[in-house]
Formats: structure tokens, sequence, C-alpha cells
């Protein structure tokens, strides 16, 4: 059933596109969504404080559906905080060291030791649990800072950042803005996750290997083979030996548990993500309580501050974005009210339904449509504040195309993080770059071309998949 297309759906159209624009030109889309919240919100109930009212409420509305996921990332880098500071990340790490022998075992296994910790940890606490401790001993091996620095960022900031299979921040903002259920978009993610991170980590090796034999590449001088890892300055006094081996062992025996126990008992969304928060709130207490002894209580308040200063600042331009993007869906009467058409099945689906009737969509347009759209909404260098509207912009395709919606959500998510979350924009690489000691342009410079090959072979994938 077709629904008339109302003022209200072309303000939404309007700011989709004016929202696409701002990031094409690098500017912030704040005050654009903002602006649109109240366009909307004026034009359905024509009252000028319900209209003002909405602003707030939407932005109550984002940060009710996004709270669960702001809270286990601040918990977890509260966390990641404390084995930094007491030097058990230096022990959890050590017996890899065995294993960086020449070039190719440095840069395989530092990526993939940095994917396995993102998952759980996130990939900006992880560059600093694994950068400072594995650098000297990668170099040492004949790899260049910039190799390891693109081994940090690949596998980081891209695998495991774009599919967020265990924390889930990234498909809790799409699936919320598509309108489906998170499992999907993650079930869907999984095989254009890994289709996107071989050829990119494999084609990055290539030309790594290439420049390094030419002789472009070599390993940096100006790193030193024996700084010692963030944060190690005084730890012996916080933990004995033996009590950091302890918890080395038992902080990845907790998370195993965790994974096992979401598969046994079916854990997924916000009970997965619980699981993992509790956990980590467990670990944090029993590090900071037996490390600092007295001032136990204190220090614990100290790293959760410390964790939710990095969650808010990470989520702060999240969500406006989400707020606007919510409007579009079921989000709609609990931020306005009941305005829309009695026929309406929300604004997007009404969209999606008037586009399929007026331009004949196929999945190769709406993938590279999606491929496009995600990439666009990483300019800004956060990789999340913009994928809601993939999310949004997936749902009214799959709606005109008739399906393939939690394929085409994943892949625009998977190509804006890999753009904005940390691998192709400069000033998101920085946190790698600094602890390489390299030129975060640069990085972008060497990320640039395997990234474009791994995002064209994933998004015809996409097209079969849909």
């Amino acid at each position: 059933m077709i629904v008339e297309l109302t003022a209200l759906h072309w303000i939404y159209v309007t700011f989709i596109v004016l929202i696409i624009g701002f990031m094409v030109m690098r500017r912030d889309t704040s005050i654009v969504c903002i602006v649109g919240i109240f366009l909307i919100a004026i034009t359905a109930t024509g009252s000028l404080s319900h209209s003002i009212s909405s602003i707030f409420n939407s932005f109550s509305y984002a940060i009710t559906e996004l709270l669960s996921t702001i809270l286990v990332i601040s918990i977890i880098v509260a966390m990641s905080n404390t084995l930094t500071v007491t030097g058990i990340n230096d022990v959890m790490i050590s017996p890899f060291r065995k294993l960086i022998r020449n070039p190719t075992l440095a840069y395989w296994t530092i990526g993939i030791l940095m994917m396995v910790i993102s998952w759980f940890f996130w990939p900006s606490p992880a560059v600093a649990l694994l950068g400072a401790v594995l650098l000297p001993v990668a170099i040492r091996a004949g790899l260049p800072a910039l190799g390891v620095a693109m081994a940090m960022n690949l596998f980081g900031h891209g695998i495991a950042l774009s599919g967020d299979f265990v924390i889930q921040a990234a498909p809790k903002l799409t699936s919320d803005a598509a309108g489906i259920p998170i499992q999907d978009v993650i079930n869907a993610s999984i095989p254009l996750v890994f289709i996107m991170g071989l050829v990119t980590t494999v084609t990055a090796f290539y030309f790594l290997r290439r420049d390094m034999k030419r002789g472009i590449l070599t390993t940096s001088t100006s790193v030193s083979v024996d700084s010692p890892a963030e944060g190690s300055t005084d730890q012996s006094s916080l933990l004995s030996l033996a009590q950091k081996r302890f918890f080395a062992f038992l902080v990845p025996l907790l998370f195993a548990a965790d994974v096992a126990a979401m598969s046994i008992l079916d854990l997924a969304g916000g009970d997965a993500t619980a699981l993992i928060g509790g956990t980590s709130i467990l670990i944090l207490l029993l590090i900071t309580l037996t490390s600092h002894k007295n001032k136990g209580l204190e220090k614990t308040t100290q790293y959760l501050i410390e964790g939710f200063q990095f969650g808010f600042k990470v989520f702060g331009p999240v969500i406006p974005i989400a707020a606007f993007f919510y409007l579009g869906d079921a989000g709609f009467g609990k931020i306005i009210g009941d305005f829309l058409p009695k026929a309406s099945q929300g604004i997007v689906n009404d969209l999606g339904v008037s586009l399929a009737n007026i331009v004949p969509l196929s999945k190769e347009v709406g993938a590279i449509t999606l491929t496009t759209v995600g990439a666009i909404t990483g300019l800004d260098g956060s990789g999340f504040s913009g994928i809601s509207l993939a999310g949004s912009v997936a749902s009214l395709f799959a709606v005109a195309i008739g399906k393939g919606a939690a394929t085409l959500t994943a892949l625009g998510q998977i190509a804006a993080i890999w753009v904005g979350g940390g691998t192709l924009v400069p000033w998101a690489l920085i946190p790698a770059a600094a602890i390489c000691n390299v030129d975060p342009f640069e990085l972008a410079r060497r990320n640039l071309l395997p990234v474009v090959i791994g995002l064209v072979v994933t998004t015809i994938a996409a097209m079969f998949l849909i």
C-alpha cells in the first residue's frame, strides 16, 4: 500500500541530503540534525513548545537507546586502563613476543592479536594495550613502525570495529536505524567483514613487503626499541609478578567464558552486552582493589570517571544524528507523538515504497549506494557518528528492492567504519600513529589503496548475498 508522501517525508529526505552534503564538506552535522528534528516536529504538531520539547525528547530517546552501549564501552576502557597501569597487559601479551621472529610473523601476529583484543576492549584501548609492548619486538624482527601501525589499524579499527561482534555498538546503531533485529545485522555482516578484512590485509601486506624489498621502507630509527610500555612507570610496586600472571590468565579466561555463555545460552544484543559489561566491572574491581589496596576505593572511581569521559566523548557526536534518524522509524511516535498518516509504516518505509514505484532499483544499485553513503559518513573521522544514516538508507533501499535489508545495513556499516573508524581519515589514525611514532598522513596514504580494493570486492560480494 502506497502512502501519499507528506511534508514530513520531504523534510526528512531534504535533511538526509543536507547531512550527506555537510559530511562531504567535512563539517559537523549536529546543528543540521537539531534543526531537522525541530522542523519535523513543528510541521507535525504545529506547536512551538511541543517542537522545542521534541528536541530534548529526541536526545533523551537516543541516549536511552544507546545507554547500554555507551556504558559497556566506558567500563571496558576503565578496565583496560587498570591493565595498562598495573602492567598486566605486558604479561598477557608477552607469550606472543616469541612468535615475532621475522617481518611476516610480526605483521600477522600483531594484526590478529589486535583484532581479538579489539573485539573485547575496542580498538583505542587495544592500541595502548598492545602497541607499546610489541612495537619494539616487531622492529627488532625487521618490520618497520609503519607496518606495525598498518597492522593495528587494519585488523583493529577495520576488521574488529566494523563487525563489532562482541560489544555490538556498531550493529546496535545501524539495526535501530534500519528497524531490524541486531542479530540480523551481525549475521549478515560476518561474511562481508571477513571478505573485506582478508582482501584488505593481504593486499596491504603485499604492498608492504614489496616496498621493503625495494628499500623504500626500512625499520624506523626514530623509535627506540627499548622504550617502555605506556603506563609502565612504577608498576612493580602495584602487583607482584605472580599476581600479574594470575590476572593475565584470569582476564582472557573470564571473557572466553562469556563467549561460551553467549553461544550456549543464545545471548545477543543487550543481553550479550550486559554480560561483557558485568564481567568487565568485576575484573576492574578485582584488579584495582588488589593493586591499589587502601586507595582501591578512590582509584576505582577514578578509573570509571576516565572510562565515562572516553565513552561520552566518542558518542557525543553520535547522539544528535541518531536522534534525527530515530524519527524515521518507531522513534517518531515516542518522541513527537501519533502525528503520521494512519496508513503510514514509518517515514523511511513510506519513502522506500514510493521510491520502488518511481525508480526500478536493483540490488547492484543498492549495494553501490550503501557503500558510497557509508564511506561518506566516515569522512568526519568518527566512523560512528553517521552510521545511523547508513542504516536508514539501507532500510529505504531494501523496501524498494524488496529484500536485503540486513546485508545492505551491514555493508553501509562496514564502509563507514573502515573509512572513518581509523584506517583512512588521518585525524582518526592518531592513536596508532602516535604510539608507533609515524606520520598519520603517511599511514592513511599507505592504507588507501588496500581499503579501496577491499571495499570494491566487498560491494561486489554483497550483490550476490542480497
